[in-house]
């Protein structure tokens, strides 16, 4: 088996050790491609006025100056030259990625981009608690848990254009209290844009998130997190609301 691997915190990430990690776990045959620098949030961007700069750190490891959705498609169709993987991992991320982390996540588009690709793909997230920041990362949790579920994951099968999404909570592997497939939640956050003034009084700003407490929902991520569950949610790439479709037809016709 022949996985790639990539992620959205940067080729030099501690994350990213940790899932090459995992992935040798399961095969020898591992490709590392890599963001050159941090591209959190950028979503499923894709680099079309830049050009692409690869360079190969060490033998079968690559930093691109591009998104994880570039690096997934130089992994597959350069690096590879056109030889699909048979699966691609993207993470271990610094932190969930649940709720409305999934519209913004490099991660997870990177797991996306390899559905794309028609790939069975993965995203894994290391949740991590606020009052230890990220320096209190259990990475260890991620690292114990994940060979055995991904294993589980390809044994049921990953169906064509559905990405798995991964999330262990923040707490060290012994502690979890097990694993639940769940729903995509919905947190409550609130965009802010807090303004600020550099040393010579120039303005600047910083997009933040205020947040409503709202208690997460049944059988969402969110609360799989909170009880200190892995939460493994399916993701479809097919954006389209079926439910929606006859009711707008009747209404537009």
């Amino acid at each position: 088996m022949r996985i790639l691997v990539t992620n959205d915190d940067g080729v030099h990430a501690p994350g990213l050790a940790v899932l090459e990690r995992i992935a040798r776990t399961l095969t020898d045959d591992v490709l590392v491609v890599a963001p050159e620098t941090d591209q959190s949030g950028v979503a499923h961007s894709l680099s079309l006025n830049d050009p692409l700069r690869m360079r190969k750190i060490s033998e079968r490891h690559y930093a691109v100056k591009g998104t994880p959705t570039d690096c997934v498609i130089m992994g597959a169709r350069r690096i590879l030259n056109g030889a699909k993987p048979d699966l691609v991992l993207s993470g271990v991320n610094c932190g969930q990625n649940v709720a409305e982390d999934v519209i913004y996540s490099g991660t997870i588009a990177g797991a996306m981009e390899g559905a794309v690709l028609g790939v069975p793909s993965i995203a894994l997230s290391q949740a991590y608690s606020p009052a230890t920041g990220r320096e209190g990362v259990h990475w260890n949790c991620a690292e114990a848990l994940a060979p055995a579920l991904i294993g589980k994951i390809l044994a049921e099968g990953v169906p064509q254009n559905i990405v798995m999404n991964v999330n262990f909570p923040a707490c060290a592997p012994d502690e979890v209290q097990g694993v639940a497939v769940t729903a995509q939640g919905r947190r409550g956050y609130l965009v802010k844009v807090d303004a600020r003034a550099d040393g010579r009084g120039n303005p600047y700003y910083w997009i933040g998130f205020d947040k409503d407490h709202l208690v997460p929902g049944e059988g969402t991520d969110l609360e799989a997190l909170a009880r200190k569950m892995v939460s493994v949610t399916p993701l479809r790439l097919d954006l389209t609301h079926e439910a929606s479709l006859a009711r707008y037809a009747r209404a537009l016709s």
